[in-house]
């Protein structure tokens, strides 16, 4: 939960508005429901340490991303790219995965466009993603 807090609040930096995260990014209590429940994943890197995790939702053959977050530590090392492939590799029976990030988030959203991911749709507050894994998986690197 402390990685997850700590990821979000960068926001502030891109655009958003302070300690104002996605719902219940700094709450310990939700994020143990979430691993309760399979959804909340640690990434990590070799020698253990804890660099970031995911919160994913899968159903039937679709997969969604409901959050990824990365300790600002490890910013600009790759570590977010490698965890979106991960993520691809983990679920292989799924064919489509999605997600949506907020439409004033400059850098989530060219960092989707960059593993790949399409985008579907956009409203005031968000943008819509997804990749379809029968597509071409090589990143814009």
């Amino acid at each position: 939960m402390e990685i997850s807090k700590k990821s979000f609040d960068t926001d502030i930096l891109v655009g958003g508005k302070e300690n104002d995260g996605p719902p219940q990014y700094d709450d310990i209590n939700w994020h143990k429901q979430m691993f309760e429940e399979g959804h909340l994943y640690t990434y990590m890197q070799k020698n253990g340490e804890i660099i970031g995790g995911a919160i994913l939702f899968e159903e039937e053959r679709k997969l969604y991303v409901g959050r990824i977050f990365i300790n600002p530590q490890h910013f600009g090392q790759g570590y977010g790219i490698q965890l979106m492939r991960d993520i691809e590799c983990c679920f292989p029976d799924v064919y489509v995965i999605q997600l949506d990030t907020p439409i004033w988030n400059v850098r989530t959203n060219r960092f989707y466009r960059k593993c790949g991911y399409r985008q579907t749709g956009k409203d005031i507050e968000s943008v819509y993603y997804e990749k379809h894994k029968n597509e071409d998986s090589l990143y814009d690197l």
